[in-house]
């Protein structure tokens, strides 16, 4: 069996003032919180947690597919690859009035931010300008604006943060040494790439990655290790629970421990004290209980209502009485 050495960590790690690199975090000392006794790490992700959201809110964000399905990628988790039989087809950009209906909707169930996403490599700068409108008019709505579109040029970044968007996804999917194992169509540089880009226009960056994929345990602290050493970090944090879509290569694949995941949001916490750790993708499957845990852990954001890109999320009524039965206040709302 494989050992690590392993630095001691601190029971407490002092947060940084602002998003940033207070320390680097070695793959050795993010693992090191990972193999901690699950009440202390759990007890140091709350203080982490307490320390920079004292009022403990939680922040609710929708997702929509402004264009689904048809991507010539081979993310093999992803039924919107074009190359997979997943049942999901291709449709075309929505029109600018489908958009901002379901933007009015998630604004009046309370959501404060609202994202748009395309499948797509990369967007073609024909596409920027219905994309740049849709961003312009959501924002008038009096809605943060996020959009995930794929690799970007600095000049589509700067076109972005002219029309008002306010934050960019674009995951990292999972550690430098398991990402060829999962992707081969685009690089892990290209990744960073499109995030360097995308800070250089001044945009606000909302970056994760997902687990369960048949990572090890080390790989998923490389992913956290990459994330907190972004220089500044991520101020969204999506940690995704893989959604097992059949016709994909990843379907059938041995399922993460719950309580697994619950410790990658904690340690996803303490690495980036100030972030939205966001709920993200496969939150159904993990049940009110375990999701209840990745709270306490220091998740204090979802998204939330209509449907996950291609994934269903819960319905916005069992997600505001969850809310509800824990005590928890959604941002935004006294």
């Amino acid at each position: 069996m494989q050992t690590h050495h392993l630095k001691p960590v601190p029971l407490y790690r002092q947060a940084a003032a602002t998003p940033g690199p207070a320390a680097t975090w070695p793959v050795d000392d993010v693992l090191a919180l990972f193999e901690l006794p699950f009440t202390d790490l759990i007890h140091q992700a709350q203080q982490a947690h307490r320390a920079n959201f004292p009022t403990g809110e939680i922040e609710l964000a929708t997702l929509l597919s402004i264009k689904t399905g048809g991507c010539e990628e081979d993310c093999a988790y992803c039924p919107q690859a074009a190359r997979y039989d997943t049942g999901v087809e291709a449709s075309k950009l929505l029109d600018l009035d489908t958009v901002l209906q379901a933007a009015k909707e998630a604004r009046n169930n309370g959501a404060t931010r609202f994202c748009m996403g395309a499948a797509w490599r990369s967007p073609k700068d024909r596409d920027m300008e219905k994309v740049e409108h849709m961003v312009r008019s959501v924002k008038a709505l009096g809605l943060e604006t996020c959009a995930t579109l794929g690799m970007l040029e600095a000049h589509q970044a700067q076109r972005l943060k002219d029309a008002g968007l306010d934050y960019y996804n674009h995951n990292l999917d999972t550690a430098p040494d398991f990402y060829n194992s999962v992707i081969s169509t685009r690089d892990y540089q290209d990744r960073l790439d499109t995030l360097g880009r995308v800070r250089e226009a001044g945009l606000k960056i909302c970056c994760g990655g997902i687990v369960g994929m048949g990572e090890t345990r080390v790989q998923r602290a490389g992913l956290i290790a990459q994330l907190a050493n972004l220089n500044p970090y991520p101020e969204s944090v999506p940690i995704n629970h893989l959604v097992q879509v059949a016709g994909t290569p990843l379907y059938g694949r041995e399922p993460l421990d719950p309580l697994e995941f619950v410790r990658t949001i904690a340690v996803a916490r303490i690495t980036m004290p100030k972030a939205r750790v966001r709920l993200s993708a496969g939150r159904r499957e993990l049940g009110d209980v375990v999701q209840a845990m990745c709270f306490l852990a220091g998740a204090n954001s979802i998204f939330y209502g209509d449907k996950l890109l291609t994934t269903d999320n819960p319905e916005a009524e069992d997600d505001r009485a969850l809310l509800k039965k824990l005590g928890l206040q959604m941002a935004g709302q006294s």
